[in-house]
């Protein structure tokens, strides 16, 4: 049996003061998945190999190098930031670092090559505050993302870690916590929008010998990355709302069920939770209490319905990850068959921050229903791309040409699809609408977990609706029949439309069969598979006319429906076309411009490259 430890916030506050005054100058490196991707561990080793770690020879300066979360502006990385300097250095190679060191850390020159050029007018900006990107975020549950090393609790404790643990454990009851997060309008930040208070009093209220907290962290939409940069960033946050919330509704095990592709967010996630267990953060009568919380890691293997709350469940009781039907509801029969709490990484997150500011101050963020902060994956066709947090209620426009800085190349706005593969798709009509749950639930798209996926104008909505369903059926686990045969039925009617081979009479089976699939499927993932495919029928339903009457795609994507032509005004006849299409579809005379025969015509393309002026494309 190990030995108790009893949690001393005061001494680790008192420790982690003497921690920061001996790290002198911080260099500060992004060490997110993106960044690591392109070399901020080499950048790293690099700092440390040239003596960024060390006092310097006749020099009274120590520079501590800090590993961090994701900076969030994936588009720029690596990041070197020196907040002494009140500079960031962007697109940082560890062949810079040596000039970073003597120039800048030792002689405090700021080097213009590495400051964050503005695209559109070519200013150079020093720092965060002076960058669109940033300006117009508010960052709550993204705030110590990189700002603090990750791996070390004494920076947690630093920027008031615990301190809304402790403070729930010395001065409230369980059920005063339930009202508070009830009071400040917290909903659940995995999609569905749940009052999380009323979730927490619904698990509380169920009289159990044992009952169960589960974060989930199977973050599985295509470009979704929020829970994982805040897992990567800020893992002890993610731990202290899973220990509040099993305070209040009775629990003393949890579970993080986090997919294996995450690994570096399950590393960091298993070094926050020993080093809470070595501080008595986590374990046994903690503070003092009668309270005591031991939190397991759980891998999943990457099911994207492991992500619905009941397959979940059975996926950590080493069960196949199927949905079951509703009710029970976990809360009343989770995990093991006791009563089971369910948030996501990012709910949990935003719970330290309403405990140490109070409902009231947290409610001051976001609109009258939807409250906080949201964070966002914004991708896709916008210059700034990276991780986002806004407050709710702040309009697409200002993320798309504020945040993100517009489109690449100052192409045209189409759409943005929200909330992946159980999301829809918003127009340009809709870029002064505020997002929030309400207004997206009305004009049929929903936040979902926080993708947002921007298209310019020569993105085919049809290809982007076959490409999420795609998704949602190859990963449906098929346990019911309008999911799993539904699904495959549209699949089919959406490859027909990009193939040129649909009819009229396609496109009404296909919204039929989309409706059955919303109303009869069993669980959540199923009902919001058709989304993306309804809401672009809604606002795009030209595009998939065009696709069908015309046989065209107007964005010139779908490989079978672009036609092969010869420019006449380039063509200088020499017939080397014609002596290479094998069906005889192009004709003319010599020295004259030649012609395709677009019923004969089968697109092969082998009279493309064979062309000595280009006058053959394909479009």
């Amino acid at each position: 049996m190990t030995e108790m430890v009893k949690a001393d916030l005061k001494n680790e506050v008192k420790n982690a003061q003497e921690y920061f005054e001996n790290t002198g100058m911080r260099v500060l490196i992004c060490s997110g998945t993106g960044c690591v991707a392109n070399g901020a561990f080499d950048i790293f080793k690099k700092f440390r190999e040239l003596g960024a770690d060390v006092l310097y020879k006749n020099e009274d300066k120590k520079i501590t190098t800090v590993k961090t979360g994701c900076h969030g502006f994936c588009e720029q990385g690596v990041f070197v930031a020196i907040p002494d300097l009140d500079v960031i250095y962007v697109k940082v190679k560890a062949d810079d670092v040596e000039e970073i060191i003597e120039k800048t850390l030792k002689n405090g020159e700021i080097l213009d090559k590495f400051l964050y050029e503005e695209p559109k007018t070519g200013q150079k900006f020093k720092n965060s505050a002076e960058i669109d990107f940033y300006k117009s975020q508010t960052k709550l549950v993204l705030n110590n993302c990189g700002k603090i090393d990750p791996e070390s609790i004494e920076e947690y404790v630093y920027s008031r870690g615990y301190e809304a643990l402790e403070k729930v454990l010395k001065n409230s009851t369980p059920e005063q916590v339930c009202e508070e997060v009830l009071k400040s309008g917290l909903r659940g930040r995995g999609g569905g929008g749940f009052p999380t208070g009323r979730k927490w009093q619904f698990v509380r209220a169920n009289d159990s010998d044992k009952k169960y907290v589960i974060c989930n962290a199977d973050e599985g939409d295509p470009g979704a990355f929020m829970d994982c940069g805040i897992m990567e960033g800020d893992p002890h946050r993610l731990l202290e709302g899973m220990l509040i919330a099993a305070y209040a509704v009775g629990s003393d095990e949890g579970y993080i069920y986090v997919r294996a592709e995450y690994p570096l967010a399950v590393r960091r996630l298993k070094i926050a939770i020993q080093q809470a267990e070595n501080r008595g953060f986590l374990g046994n009568n903690i503070f003092g209490s009668d309270f005591s919380f031991k939190i397991k890691i759980k891998e999943g293997a990457g099911a994207f319905v492991c992500g619905e709350e009941t397959a979940l469940i059975a996926s950590i009781e080493g069960e196949r990850g199927m949905p079951m039907p509703k009710p029970p509801f976990p809360a009343q029969s989770g995990l093991f068959d006791k009563p089971t709490l369910i948030n996501n990484v990012e709910t949990f997150a935003n719970v330290p921050t309403v405990i140490l500011n109070g409902a009231d101050e947290y409610k001051k963020y976001g609109t009258e229903t939807s409250a906080g902060t949201k964070t966002f994956a914004l991708t896709g066709e916008v210059n700034n791309t990276g991780l986002i947090e806004v407050p709710l209620g702040t309009t697409l426009r200002e993320i798309v040409y504020n945040i993100g800085g517009g489109l690449r190349n100052n192409k045209e706005f189409k759409a943005v699809q929200i909330g992946g593969p159980s999301g829809g798709c918003l127009t340009r009509d809709h870029l002064d609408m505020p997002l929030d749950y309400e207004s997206l639930t009305k004009v049929g798209a929903m936040v979902g977990s926080g993708g947002l996926v921007a298209m310019n104008a020569d993105t085919c909505i049809v290809e982007v609706a076959r490409f999420f369903l795609q998704f949602t059926q190859s990963e449906s686990c098929g346990k019911c029949i309008p999911c799993r045969e539904g699904t495959k039925q549209m699949l089919n009617i959406l490859e027909k439309i990009v193939h040129g081979d649909a009819a009229l009479k396609d496109l009404d089976l296909l919204e039929e069969l989309a409706e059955v699939v919303k109303l009869g499927s069993l669980c959540g993932l199923g009902k919001t598979a058709p989304n993306p495919v309804l809401s672009t029928l809604k606002y795009f339903r030209d595009e998939y006319l065009a696709h069908i009457e015309g046989k065209r795609c107007p964005a010139g994507v779908c490989e079978a429906l672009k036609i092969i032509s010869i420019d006449s005004a380039r063509c200088v006849g020499c017939s080397k076309c014609t002596r290479t299409c094998p069906v005889e579809a192009i004709s003319g005379e010599i020295r004259k411009p030649f012609v395709i025969d677009q019923e004969k015509c089968i697109k092969c393309g082998a009279c493309i490259p064979v062309c000595p002026v280009d006058a053959i494309s394909k479009n």
